[in-house]
């Protein structure tokens, strides 16, 4: 049976999903590796167990942590080729916002967070995604990393059979950015991240895991890509 268990840090929801083997889902801020060896801990989970790293973008709140938590555990990171120098090249970047909060809110807190954060630390990428699925058998998960551009458009999400799907920020579901499931504030093509919801719902999601807040039906998302 497939475990999920969230990784919680700051405004940020990463996961460890764990049935033959285990995956992270997103490595959130830097400086998380200290909570992230807590949560394998308490989890019963050993460092070595973790596989993959895979990073469902390049934005800082979702990478930031991925060298520490890859030295920790010897897990390969997986990112798609259209987001990798985020990483291996250290750059801060944040979309634009796509609603008139989106925007203020970037306008007025990216400076400052830009300062606080800093640079990532920079680290190879492993697995380089191309637009093309990526089976998760040989790591012990029924089902498959998938190309989802359009919060940025290197996006990818996970897709397991049991229809739970990980989204990164394919969605929101928590303050600031909205008080429930929605479209996300910030992104770089909001058409194309409408379609790739689609191929998202046509592989069968039925619960979303996404990566800010807590995991919601599919339907409460289906009503805003008209």
């Amino acid at each position: 049976m497939t475990q999920i268990i969230p990784f919680r840090s700051g405004i940020n929801t990463c996961y460890i999903v764990k049935d033959r083997g285990a995956v992270l889902i997103d490595a959130a801020t830097p400086g998380q590796g200290q909570s992230f060896s807590k949560l394998l801990s308490d989890s019963g989970i050993r460092p070595e167990e973790i596989q993959l790293i895979i990073l469902t973008h390049g934005d800082f709140d979702h990478c930031g942590s991925a060298k520490e938590i890859q030295e920790l555990t010897g897990a390969k990171i997986v990112l798609h080729e259209k987001d990798r120098t985020y990483l291996e090249e250290s750059i801060f970047h944040w979309p634009e916002g796509t609603t008139a909060w989106g925007r203020i809110s970037h306008t007025l807190f990216m400076p400052l967070v830009k300062k606080l954060i800093g640079k990532i630390p920079a680290t190879k990428v492993d697995i380089v995604m191309d637009d093309n699925d990526l089976s998760l058998k040989e790591y012990g998960l029924e089902g498959k990393i998938v190309y989802t551009p359009g919060h940025t458009y290197g996006s990818i999400s996970v897709v397991l059979e049991s229809g739970d799907a990980f989204v990164g920020c394919l969605a929101h579901n928590r303050p600031p950015f909205v008080f429930r499931p929605k479209l996300p504030i910030y992104a770089m093509n909001l058409e194309l991240l409408k379609e790739s919801w689609i191929k998202v719902i046509n592989m069968g999601a039925a619960t979303i895991y996404p990566g800010h807040g807590n995991s919601f039906p599919v339907e409460k998302i289906t009503k805003y890509l008209n």
